[in-house]
């Protein structure tokens, strides 16, 4: 009878072993490493922070944050498999699905971006738009962003010209010189016009417009599912850290790694990062229906198909090891 007993405590401390305490824990698993396509912007922030202070190190997770230059190379190494996920506009991800490229937005990043008019064109208010040359990337977050704030300043856009200038340093340049008077810019951009000069008229922030996020392949989804719960935990981890620790304790991170020029690393205007969760419906449906206004997207689209909810419950985002 006490063999008995003793074979069914093993049992029974064997199980508990599996099933994970009260708290939720469960056995640990062995995490694989997690590709970030990034572009400069505010948005990755938290996700270089939760890198560079061992955020990542100490939830056992290995991220490899590669920085891209141009869109279309972010998207085809997307596409390709060469990086699980990246930041990218809600636009952009709409259009990737659409196009035979499998991803999910798993959460929404707190970057924005300003409208900026040129000082030399005049321009003080959004009233003064009308007949001037607004520099966009035709189709991208740019030119809905433009649409978007035209629409609110009750301008037509047959009463504006929309020159299209796809590389941003570029645009930042004819900005500079007067050759187009106004564009719309993410920092650090929009800070280093600023301090040219250059007036911001109105930001998404301002506006409470969400135009950015974080996708995943659905492979990377079906095989690292683990590993991105992690890569969430761990931004949100970075997002305790900034609000706890003054800007001086980081601020190489951003003249280092995100870019922002040494003398501007003091001044730049940081987003109010947010704990991780999904976008907006009322962004997504914005965004989708420009899209279709544009037959960039077929009319039966649904966002539904376009987001991943389970990487921003609670229970991912809040457990402790």
């Amino acid at each position: 009878m006490k063999k008995i007993l003793l074979v069914c405590s093993s049992i029974l401390l064997i199980l508990s072993g599996c099933t994970g305490s009260k708290k939720g824990k469960v056995i640990s698993v062995e995490l694989q490493p997690i590709s970030l396509g990034v572009m400069s912007s505010m948005d990755y922030v938290p996700f270089i922070i939760a890198e560079k202070e061992g955020i990542y190190d100490s939830l056992g997770l290995k991220v490899n944050i590669v920085k891209f230059f141009s869109t279309t190379d972010r998207d085809a190494a997307f596409q390709s498999g060469d990086i699980d996920g990246t930041i990218i506009d809600y636009t952009n991800a709409a259009f990737l699905q659409t196009h035979h490229i499998p991803l999910k937005i798993v959460m929404k990043n707190d970057g924005y971006f300003c409208f900026i008019a040129g000082k030399e064109s005049g321009i003080k208010s959004l009233s003064q738009l009308k007949g001037k040359n607004i520099a966009v990337s035709h189709n991208s977050v740019i030119d809905y962003v433009t649409d978007f704030i035209l629409n609110k300043a009750g301008i037509t856009l047959a009463e504006v010209n929309k020159p299209e200038i796809n590389n941003i340093p570029l645009r930042l340049e004819m900005l500079q010189y007067g050759q187009i008077d106004a564009s719309v810019f993410s920092d650090p951009f929009a800070t280093i016009a600023m301090n040219s000069g250059h007036k911001s008229l109105i930001s998404t922030q301002e506006l409470g417009l969400s135009i950015t996020g974080t996708v995943f392949s659905e492979k990377a989804l079906k095989n690292k599912s683990e590993d991105i719960k992690r890569l969430v935990k761990g931004y949100n981890l970075a997002v305790d850290y900034i609000r706890t620790h003054p800007l001086e304790e980081w601020r190489q991170i951003l003249i280092e790694d995100v870019g922002v020029p040494e003398a501007l690393a003091g001044i730049i205007a940081l987003p109010q990062y947010q704990y991780a969760s999904l976008p907006a419906a009322k962004d997504l449906e914005g965004t989708i229906a420009w899209l279709k206004a544009k037959n960039l997207l077929p009319h039966t689209y649904s966002i539904k198909s376009l987001v991943d909810s389970i990487y921003t419950q609670p229970d991912v985002t809040t457990e402790t090891e």
